[in-house]
């Protein structure tokens, strides 16, 4: 078991006997004598507190065996004498004490919640732990035996502190009685010094503070370190960084107090067997809390017709709003189950119409057995018993059951407690002031107002709101329906004499819409609603209906016009542009075309543009022959989408071909095209990769502008070229390009592809290249073939347009 090491205080003025200083206390100051005297007289009064402990601990023990010998006497129908050597006898057999085997006597015959906790710590025993079940068991009923016979609560402080919680390692306790109105009193209290206890004698309801905490919570509070916590409470001065246990003290459903520990460090997790211990030490402290006098009149039993029972009767009957008086039902164990509705007053109003007589008398559960579930009203009741703490809400439902059938009403609720009583009160809302207010909130949420014309009166009736949506003042007259013309747009004319004559000449119902000229100036777009009111002849009685401001609304769709032309308008010249785009694109770039004539080479190309008509992009290629019979081969991708990508490709396809005519290499036409791209462009960056081949020497000299490099299948392998150095297109005013020669071989295929064939937003390119290689080195008929299954196999999913160029050496 685990245990807590005292950290005891120590005694006296903290001044030994033989302290002192040589320098302050001359010769004649050092008095043997006296030395021996104080020392003489400190050591008496140690050995005297000593002796009143011992005194007082075998009181204790002596009370448990005399019960233990009554037990005897009644189990073996002998004497005391005869009880007592059977008592010695047993305890020499066993080699324990008789108080040991007093103890267990007891709790083998009571079987309470104190033998429950020593089997507990017996078996923790047997597993290894330290503390024996035994000594568990003689102190827990050393300290019930010391408490139940002190005739104070300070006297079960010091009790509980002695026997049970010192060995917890605890080097304080302190009781707390609970007041009606949740304040707390210091009933008792041990190993706290005289003025914390004179400071803390009494704590104010509202205050919180450890124990306040586990009064309203009504369960355990533990805290490491109160320090940590900058919660207050006793002691917190001379323990700062101990830990602290508060456990509320009640019985029967009632809260009567607060146990509080402490401890000088702080509090490690506790083993489940000792907080029970420490549970069970709350409950006693709760029987003694009952006899307090902070306790006295609000205690566990309630008498039925007791004075402060019947005072709260005639409250409740002067109540104007329904009230109920409740006084607590106790099971056979003694623990609250329900509530006795004790009266019902004579303004009550059960929920589901049932009369007085059925609920007065009844439990609480069995008349509202859903008070337990929906609402958690049974709660808030037990809750308010237990604390005192009132309660109060606004709209909760109450439901009753009638042959099975749940009837519901809405009610303000208040509950709480008097003495030994709790006074249960709700008001139902009324349904027809409930509906009114609805629907007044509805109206001027709608910004609608009602009216009724009496046709053969000329009576007028409006309500706040329509007043309010004319711009006139209360004390103005209302505007009958004939009237209505003046106050409105002169051309909404038209539309009021027909709503007119629909509703006070064809006497069916009618709408209309007008402008509404208010006397501020201010005009409203108004919808008016009307019906007529006929008589048993069919004659016309009155007109009623409303009003509703529909401004907003009519903003609103004037706004939504207006962004549909506009929104159409724009959607127009997108659709053009990209048509002239997608136009211009497909011109110079078809889908696809046949094998070309080249020296030396075959050469096949494939376009495949964007999904998207809306996303053309600036994919391009070429493959040229040059009058030096060298073929220009060279595909590039314009950054962007739309017309500007797409005008951009052919300035830079078209510069690329008339600058090759020069003879240059492909490192030097990529830097001029970087100056056009640069300088004679509206800001294109592009990407490019270009080659010439040498039909004489089969050789291709290439370089590239940021682009992804060639792919060489060569036999049954596929691998791309060494990347060489180059900045992509438009970047910076100059720049210079590798260039690198590859040696190709017959039947050697070269392909130069945009990225759009390989990208893939959930795929790193180096996989989407090796997926490429893969299915490039795979044998193909013929070159066509070859081109085609590369955009079958393709899985690219960013809407980009793909090119594509296969070269074969022939």
């Amino acid at each position: 078991m685990s245990t807590y090491e005292h950290v005891g205080t120590p005694s006296g003025d903290g001044v030994s006997p033989g302290s002192g200083s040589g320098r302050d206390q001359g010769p004649a100051d050092a008095r043997p004598g006296q030395i021996s005297a104080v020392g003489r007289l400190a050591a008496t009064v140690e050995r005297l507190r000593s002796e009143v402990q011992a005194a007082h601990a075998a009181a204790d023990g002596r009370a448990l065996i005399e019960l233990a010998k009554g037990i005897m006497i009644e189990r073996l129908h002998c004497g005391p004498a005869q009880a007592t050597r059977q008592l010695a006898e047993l305890a020499e057999q066993a080699a324990v004490s008789q108080l040991e085997l007093a103890v267990d006597i007891i709790n083998q015959a009571a079987r309470d919640r104190v033998a429950d906790l020593a089997d507990a710590f017996l078996r923790r025993t047997r597993a290894g732990h330290d503390e024996t079940g035994p000594a568990v068991a003689v102190r827990l009923r050393t300290a019930e035996s010391a408490a139940l016979a002190a005739d104070d609560t300070q006297a079960v402080a010091d009790s509980l502190l002695q026997h049970a919680l010192a060995p917890l390692g605890a080097t304080a306790v302190a009781i707390w009685a609970a007041g009606p109105d949740t304040s707390l009193t210091l009933a008792g209290h041990a190993g706290f010094p005289a003025d914390e206890a004179v400071r803390w004698r009494y704590v104010p309801p509202g205050v919180v503070t450890v124990a306040r905490q586990a009064l309203t919570e009504r369960d355990t509070v533990r805290f490491v370190s109160l320090a940590e916590t900058g919660i207050p409470s006793i002691g917190r001065t001379h323990h700062p960084h101990g830990g602290r246990v508060a456990l509320p003290a009640g019985t029967g459903g009632r809260i009567h107090g607060v146990l509080e520990i402490c401890w000088q460090q702080p509090l490690p997790p506790q083993p489940p067997v000792i907080m029970r211990q420490i549970e069970a030490l709350a409950q006693l402290c709760a029987h003694t809390l009952e006899g307090t006098p902070e306790a006295r009149g609000h205690g566990l039993s309630a008498a039925p017709h007791s004075p402060a029972v019947a005072e709260l009767v005639d409250l409740a009957d002067g109540l104007h709003d329904p009230a109920l008086v409740l006084t607590p039902h106790l099971a056979a164990d003694g623990h609250l189950s329900d509530f006795r509705i004790h009266h019902v007053n004579g303004r009550f109003m059960d929920p589901a119409g049932r009369p007085r007589s059925f609920v007065n008398g009844a439990l609480l559960l069995e008349a509202y057995p859903m008070a337990a579930d929906e609402s958690e009203l049974f709660d808030k009741v037990q809750r308010v018993y237990a604390t005192g703490e009132p309660f109060r809400a606004q709209r909760t439902t109450l439901t009753a059951l009638v042959d099975q059938v749940p009837l519901a009403a809405v009610a303000d609720i208040s509950v709480s407690r008097h003495g030994d009583s709790v006074l249960l009160i709700w008001r139902i809302e009324d349904e027809t002031a409930r509906l009114a207010s609805l629907l007044q909130h509805a109206q001027r949420l709608g910004r609608i107002g009602g009216f009724e014309e009496n046709l053969l009166t000329g009576e007028i009736t409006w309500n706040g709101q329509l007043f309010a949506l004319y711009g006139r003042p209360a004390t103005d007259a209302p505007v009958s329906l004939h009237e209505l013309t003046a106050h409105a747009h002169p051309d909404d004319s038209v539309a009021i004499g027909r709503f007119q004559r629909a509703v006070l000449h064809h006497r069916r119902p009618a709408s209309a819409s007008f402008r509404l000229r208010r006397p501020d100036g201010v005009t409203r777009h108004i919808r008016v609603i009307a019906e007529p009111v006929l008589d048993a002849d069919g004659g016309l009685l009155s007109v009623r209906g409303a009003y509703q401001d529909i401004s907003s609304q009519h903003w609103t769709e004037v706004a939504l016009a207006a962004t549909r032309d506009q929104l159409a308008h724009t959607e127009q010249q997108s659709a053009e542009r990209n048509r002239l785009a997608l136009q211009l694109q497909q011109a110079i770039m078809p889908p696809s075309r046949g094998p070309m004539d080249a020296p030396g080479l075959q050469i096949a190309v494939r376009y495949r543009p964007a999904e998207t008509e809306s996303l053309v992009g600036g994919d391009w290629y070429d493959a040229v022959v040059l009058p030096s019979q060298r073929v220009l081969l060279c595909v590039g991708d314009i950054a962007g989408h739309g017309i500007e990508a797409a005008t951009g490709m052919v300035v830079l396809r078209n510069a690329l071909r008339g600058l090759a005519v020069t003879g240059a290499g492909p490192g030097q036409l990529l830097s001029w095209l970087n100056i056009v791209a640069h300088h004679l462009t509206d800001q294109v960056s592009a990407t490019a990769v270009c080659g010439v081949y040498d039909p004489w020497t089969r050789t291709l000299r290439w370089a590239r502008a940021g682009h992804l490099p060639p792919v060489l299948v060569r036999g049954h392998e596929a691998s791309r070229l060494p990347l060489v150095r180059g900045l992509l297109l438009g970047a910076l005013p100059e720049a210079t390009y590798e260039e690198a020669v590859l040696q190709l071989e017959a039947d050697d295929t070269l392909l130069m592809y945009t990225d759009g064939l390989v990208e893939r937003r959930d795929t790193a390119i180096h996989e989407s290249l090796a997926q490429l290689l893969a299915t490039a080195q795979a044998p193909a008929a013929s070159l066509e073939h070859r081109l085609d299954r590369l955009l079958t196999h393709s899985k690219s999913d960013t809407d980009d347009d793909t090119c594509l160029i296969g070269v074969q050496v022939v």
